[in-house]
């Protein structure tokens, strides 16, 4: 089933951008709604923003109005831009995505390996 390459993490100050994304690889049936979590250490993984295959989004309140989640349904790709980062944005950002394979009537959930965010103040 699907793989998922996540990258576009980096150190960077206060206030800056930077846009992460993820494409999915060995697709075998359809990707439903992809997701963005999170996990700074010490503390549990938690979910970012989410986007359905018809483009509905919704987002943790912490990051609403900064963060926005869209997605190309051609290349089974999603991409998070990050605006306005704060310190406490940092942690490591994993992609995740529901892949349903019709022949085995079963979703599965797929993970990228994580890219790094540091936001320095």
């Amino acid at each position: 089933q699907a793989r998922l390459l996540d990258y576009g993490g980096g150190l960077v100050q206060v206030g800056e951008s930077l846009r992460l994304s993820c494409e999915a690889t060995g697709v075998l049936g359809t990707i439903n709604d992809m997701r963005w979590f999170r996990q700074a250490p010490g503390k549990q993984r938690e979910i970012v923003a989410s986007i359905t295959s018809a483009g509905n989004t919704a987002y943790l309140d912490a990051v609403k109005g900064r963060f926005t989640i869209s997605r190309d349904n051609a290349k089974n790709a999603v991409y998070l831009q990050m605006n306005s980062l704060k310190p406490e944005d940092t942690a490591r950002y994993y992609c995740n995505a529901d892949e349903y394979i019709h022949f085995r009537r079963t979703t599965y959930a797929a993970w990228g390996q994580g890219t790094q965010v540091t936001v320095n103040s």
